[in-house]
């Protein structure tokens, strides 16, 4: 890229002509105009034109979120863990994006946005976590490929972590302790996946001061939802819109048609607990599309299947996109 492609002819009152070139635009200026790009224009060499325009593509303003919600991974179903395989071809592109992304941000990202789809390896975790070490917002709503030595390295260095988005997992106990440890400031989280009871209590044991959580659109149990309710004494936000809610103690008891499981409505128990809650986000209502969607996907959402970006909507307004 020639930095004559960015440049203006003009003319003099002497009839001279003069040239006048973007090198010599008031900088603030340059960051409100690349304050309009998305993140393939933000890497696509803008800061190689000269000086002034690299200073500009690394004002701190531009990075205090990375959005990488435009970008997907290719990759096929797998029968077999991680249960994806992405393409060599993907993760090259991804592992350069994020170069040049970190090398422009200086350490200044807060936030950081993945695509559902979007699936990182432990060696791009790390790269991230060592160049992103004051990041507050985490959104991963997949995570395959990462280990459980990948994810408790980068939490160990987010220091200032606040707010994770994540996907539920078999064994929650290593992440919370690790979070409980390393990020004082934690306050958020939302879960996209089935939250049961074992999950539930390893929130209140490692997360007690949890003030904000989601688990929009998924399988919850009553008992894990009391618990949640009875355990979590800082809780102030709790948002279990659209979930599919399932009486554990009638599941236990004699079986019944799948169905007559599912509850319709909030009992006694529940009310009382969340009473004390500043918001308790709720919706069961048969003529609800996503209550629908949630019941027609057993609890477990294929957000591939629906509108583009659906995904990133909650009704906890700290937690939306």
């Amino acid at each position: 890229m020639s930095l004559v492609d960015f440049c203006e002819t003009g003319e003099m009152e002497d009839g001279q002509s003069v040239v006048r070139k973007w090198e010599d635009m008031d900088i603030d200026i340059l960051v409100k105009i690349f304050q309009s790009f998305d993140i393939f224009e933000l890497t696509s060499g803008i800061a190689h034109v000269c000086r002034v325009w690299r200073m500009a593509a690394c004002d701190p303003f531009l990075w205090k979120t990375l959005d990488l919600t435009k970008l997907e991974s290719h990759f096929i179903k797998i029968p077999l863990e991680p249960y994806v395989y992405v393409s060599d071809q993907s993760d090259k592109s991804l592992t350069r994006l994020l170069k040049i992304s970190l090398n422009l941000s200086q350490g200044n990202i807060r936030s950081l946005i993945f695509h559902f789809n979007l699936y990182l390896n432990d060696d791009q975790l790390t790269y991230i976590a060592e160049r992103c070490p004051r990041l507050r917002r985490l959104v991963l709503p997949a995570w395959n490929r990462i280990k459980k030595s990948g994810i408790c390295k980068a939490i160990r260095m987010w220091k200032d972590l606040e707010s994770l988005t994540m996907p539920s997992i078999e064994n929650p106990p290593y992440l919370m302790e690790e979070i409980s440890k390393n990020c004082n400031n934690f306050r958020e989280l939302k879960i996209m996946g089935p939250c049961h009871v074992f999950f539930a209590n390893t929130l209140v044991a490692f997360l007690p001061r949890l003030k904000i959580l989601s688990l929009r659109c998924s399988v919850l149990l009553k008992e894990a939802l009391l618990s949640i309710l009875e355990g979590l004494k800082h809780l102030e936000v709790l948002n279990i819109s659209h979930c599919l809610l399932i009486d554990s103690q009638r599941m236990n008891a004699q079986p019944l048609p799948p169905m007559k499981r599912v509850m319709k409505e909030l009992d006694e128990s529940i009310l009382k607990a969340a009473s004390r809650l500043r918001e308790f986000l709720t919706c069961m209502n048969d003529s609800c599309t996503m209550c629908e969607r949630t019941i027609n996907d057993e609890g477990l959402m294929r957000w591939y299947k629906y509108e583009e970006g659906l995904w990133k909507t909650d009704e906890a307004t700290s937690l939306a996109l």
